[in-house]
C-alpha cells in the first residue's frame, strides 16, 4: 500500500514535469520528449519500480497553448508553486516548491535550440512521509511533424 501511495505522489510530480518540459519547445504540432529519472535517495529501497530509467512520450501542442505560455512554464498542479522564474534567450529556469505528503523543492531549467530540438533537467530534494527523496529528471524533446496524427493535445487542465 505504501508503494503505491508513493508511486502515485511520484507519478503526479513527473507528469508534471513533462508539463514543464513542453513548455520550452515553442512550436505547435507532435513532440516525442524522452525523460530518464535517477534517484539518488528513495522511500523505497531499489528505487521506484516503473519511475526509475528512460521513459518516452509523445505530446501534440496546439498553436492556442504554445502562445498562451509562450516559453514559460506552465503552473504546476497540486501543492507545488513555482519562484524566481527567469527567462532566458533560449528557455527558462524556475524554483519548485511542493509541500503536503510529498514536501521537496528544487530547480527546473529547460532550453529550445530553435532546430526542434529541446533539454530541460530537474533537481528535486525533500522527503515524503519523513523519509529522504532525491531525484534527478533529465528530459530531450525533439520535433516530430506539424500534424499530430493520433496523438490528442494535451488536455486543457494539464496546460494551465
Amino acid at each position: 500500500m505504501r508503494k503505491t501511495r508513493f508511486a502515485t505522489l511520484l507519478t503526479c510530480c513527473l507528469l508534471a514535469i513533462t508539463v514543464l518540459a513542453w513548455a520550452a519547445v515553442p512550436k505547435a504540432g507532435l513532440w516525442e520528449t524522452t525523460s530518464t529519472t535517477t534517484f539518488q535517495q528513495s522511500p523505497i529501497p531499489g528505487g521506484i519500480p516503473g519511475m526509475s530509467g528512460a521513459h518516452t512520450n509523445q505530446i501534440c501542442l496546439t498553436q492556442a497553448q504554445v502562445d498562451k505560455f509562450n516559453g514559460a512554464p506552465a503552473q504546476p498542479r497540486g501543492d507545488c508553486q513555482q519562484t524566481n522564474f527567469t527567462k532566458t534567450a533560449d528557455g527558462f529556469t524556475v524554483n519548485i516548491v511542493c509541500s503536503g505528503r510529498t514536501a521537496m523543492s528544487g530547480t527546473y531549467e529547460a532550453h529550445y535550440s530553435g532546430d526542434g530540438h529541446g533539454t530541460s533537467k530537474m533537481h528535486m530534494t525533500g522527503s515524503m512521509q519523513g523519509q529522504p527523496l532525491e531525484f534527478t529528471t533529465v528530459a530531450e524533446s525533439n520535433y516530430k511533424s506539424a500534424d499530430c496524427g493520433s496523438v490528442q493535445p494535451l488536455p486543457e487542465h494539464m496546460s494551465h
